[in-house]
């Protein structure tokens, strides 16, 4: 039987799946994190099938959202997306850290992944941790930078008035320079990374994806099994059920012990 254990650790509530016999045991685990408006209880589905499969499997709300969500419109949560995403990163190092001390974690058994933000927030811890072992981003961008001046641009066109001094957004590029994937790719060191995208996505950009998993391809090379970048031709800023199998798949290949 799985159990689902909902809890807190620093201020960071989550939801917790795992086989109730292997409770108390050191297991391979996975972070996964939620999307832009959404909570952890909405990925509950990748959960269960990674839980069954013998992950201990952690689902975290992230800042402003779910339970700690504070009454922003989406609006107003948007204009402090990046600040979620970074918050996020750093959270991921408390989780891990929690289940470290109480033994549960087995070695070089760390897998992270998640969808739109969450995978951005994937992508971008792998520039901060050695200690994830393998990475899915569903719909995420690595390129932190291009896909904030893209978002920039769009706002401007848009006619809205951006709350931020051309000097703090000189500022926050330059913060953001430090998470980007793309400028950093030698950070993978060769770990196991999967994207899947939908060729329609109207969120987060195909193109920037696609061109960064290229752009990596010759440092995997001999080394083909730990990338894999599945592209999905009528799916527009949705999963497929196709894509939740897939990630399942991956962790089963890349993180089991």
């Amino acid at each position: 039987m799985i159990v689902v254990e909902k809890s807190n650790i620093e201020d960071i509530p989550y939801l917790h799946l795992v086989k109730e016999e292997e409770k108390s045991q050191a297991l391979p685990i996975c972070f996964f994190i939620h999307g832009f408006t959404s909570a952890k209880e909405h990925n509950l589905h990748y959960a269960y099938y990674l839980a069954e499969k013998g992950f201990r499997v952690v689902l975290p709300d992230c800042l402003e959202h779910g339970e700690r969500a504070t009454g922003k419109s989406e609006e107003e949560l948007g204009s402090v997306f990046w600040k979620i995403v970074l918050n996020s990163i750093h959270e991921l190092s408390i989780l891990k850290g929690h289940f470290e001390k109480k033994g549960l974690l087995m070695e070089n058994g760390v897998g992270v992944a998640g969808t739109s933000m969450g995978g951005i927030v994937t992508l971008g811890a792998l520039t901060q941790y050695d200690w994830i072992s393998s990475a899915v981003s569903l719909m995420g961008n690595p390129s932190y930078v291009k896909f904030a001046k893209a978002q920039l641009a769009h706002l401007k066109s848009a006619g809205y008035q951006l709350p931020f001094s051309e000097e703090e957004v000189k500022a926050i590029l330059n913060e953001l320079s430090h998470y980007d994937l793309s400028l950093q790719p030698e950070k993978l060191k060769g770990r196991p990374l999967m994207f899947w995208h939908g060729k329609r996505d109207k969120v987060v950009p195909f193109h920037l994806t696609e061109e960064f998993y290229k752009s990596i391809l010759p440092a995997y090379e001999g080394n083909e099994e730990n990338i894999l970048f599945v592209a999905d031709d009528k799916a527009d800023h949705k999963v497929s059920r196709d894509g939740v199998i897939k990630l399942v798949e991956w962790f089963e290949k890349h993180l089991s012990a």
